[in-house]
């Protein structure tokens, strides 16, 4: 993969299985995230006696790649990526990845692999695809039924700025709407707006951009 890129990552559940069966799961994966895309200072900061992070801080990513927007589905996950140096990528999904099956298989007893065996890594390469694909990612918990709040475990509330953490990364997306020059969002007041308002699809704006076959 090249260095300084935007892609859409996404990996599900193998045989479509769900791999969030609770709200613990979901703050586990962030917690994950956190871990590895946090500044290391900042880690530093918090490490206790009875929080070692120590063994995360050789792994940590935080000046190889953003991560722009997020959100967990029953079954999969969309991240949403600038990659600043070549493999940054791949060694993150690694990481992740493995922590959380990790964790998952411990906790529910399991052998063997949770996700399909190989992520999928999409390059984004204009404008409109950047804008349209973080509203995508937004909505995507909309559509689902579960005692989980998905949309809670998303990057929208950092959007909104109902959240703050370093290891989400909006200001790349927010930035376009400080400005409103460009002609996706040159009548949206707002993020949110462009979010819930726009009247376009954003997944027949994307395209096969989202595969979204890949999750039915």
């Amino acid at each position: 993969m090249q260095a300084e890129a935007f892609k859409l990552v996404y990996n599900r559940g193998v045989e479509k299985r769900e791999i969030f069966l609770d709200k613990q799961d979901c703050t586990v994966f962030l917690h994950y995230l956190k871990m590895y895309l946090s500044p290391v200072e900042e880690l530093k900061k918090i490490a206790t006696p009875n929080f070692r992070i120590n063994r995360f801080i050789p792994q940590n990513l935080s000046k190889e790649l953003d991560l722009l927007s997020f959100s967990l589905m029953p079954n999969h996950i969309h991240l949403q990526i600038k990659q600043h140096t070549k493999d940054a990528i791949t060694k993150f999904i690694r990481r992740l990845l493995t922590s959380y099956v990790m964790y998952f298989n411990k906790k529910n007893q399991r052998v063997g692999p949770l996700f399909q065996n190989r992520y999928k890594a999409i390059l984004i390469d204009n404008e409109s695809f950047l804008l349209h694909l973080s509203r995508y990612i937004h909505l995507n918990p909309l559509s689902v039924h579960s005692v989980i709040d998905f949309l809670d475990f998303s990057s929208y509330p950092y959007y909104l700025n109902k959240k703050q953490a370093s290891w989400v990364k909006p200001q790349e997306i927010l930035g376009y709407f400080k400005s409103s020059i460009h002609k996706d969002i040159k009548d949206m007041l707002s993020y949110q707006s462009f979010v819930e308002d726009c009247q376009e699809e954003a997944k027949d704006i994307l395209g096969n951009l989202t595969l979204e076959d890949d999750f039915c």
